[in-house]
């Protein structure tokens, strides 16, 4: 199947730099409706059968624009859900910032039994996210899943076969950035193609924000 992982439009906490993983979480900005109204265009020679989004209210208003020019549903599932922050919940400062990422990465390199301070490890999130990656595969063969920064990243650098475990470490995905793939669970996924930068091209990135989601690890 093809799978296209679609990081949710901006937050204000994605301005502020804030750690904000809890539900239902905020709303978008101005600039993040923008990047959502501009998904279904950029997406114009695709042709999902499917629309899903997290929990997380924001990655349904980023789907809304599509799943209303294509005329399909938004199902909402409850694992795609961002990376819980524990008790970093609501921080911005550098130390914090890094604990929450350098935790999430240790899982990419084979350390799922890292702990986020007061969260869960490796094990509980990719064990949720597959699930509903796996029912995803099992309905449809072309999807979009709006989804969070950090899940993403985490993800796709775990389960794609041609890259190199700490790729997505290295490289941003802004608001409405895009990870494509095609495989399955069964058979692997291959990661087709990285748009780190919003769908609309540089017009709706913020260089101005304080995003540690959609950082590259070493700039965080």
């Amino acid at each position: 199947m093809r799978l296209l992982l679609i990081r949710h439009g901006q937050t204000p906490s994605n301005i502020l730099g804030l750690l904000d993983t809890a539900h239902p979480g905020p709303g978008l900005t101005s600039l993040g409706s923008a990047q959502a109204a501009a998904v279904p265009c950029s997406l114009r020679d695709r042709s999902p059968e499917a629309i899903f989004a997290s929990t997380l209210i924001r990655t349904q208003l980023t789907a809304g624009p599509l799943a209303a020019e294509r005329d399909l549903p938004v199902q909402v599932l409850p694992g795609l859900h961002e990376i819980e922050a524990g008790t970093l919940e609501g921080l911005s400062d550098r130390e914090s910032v890094r604990t929450y990422m350098e935790t999430v990465f240790a899982w990419v390199q084979g350390d799922l039994g890292a702990v986020m301070p007061g969260a869960a490890n490796g094990h509980a999130f990719f064990d949720r996210f597959d699930a509903d990656i796996a029912r995803i595969a099992a309905t449809t063969q072309t999807a979009v899943a709006f989804s969070h920064g950090a899940s993403i990243r985490v993800w796709t650098a775990m389960r794609a076969v041609n890259i190199p475990p700490m790729f997505t470490a290295q490289h941003d995905l802004d608001n409405t950035g895009i990870a494509e793939l095609t495989g399955s669970p069964e058979a692997g996924w291959t990661l087709q193609s990285w748009a780190g930068r919003p769908v609309g091209g540089g017009a709706l990135t913020d260089p101005a924000a304080s995003d540690p989601m959609g950082d590259a690890i070493d700039s965080v």
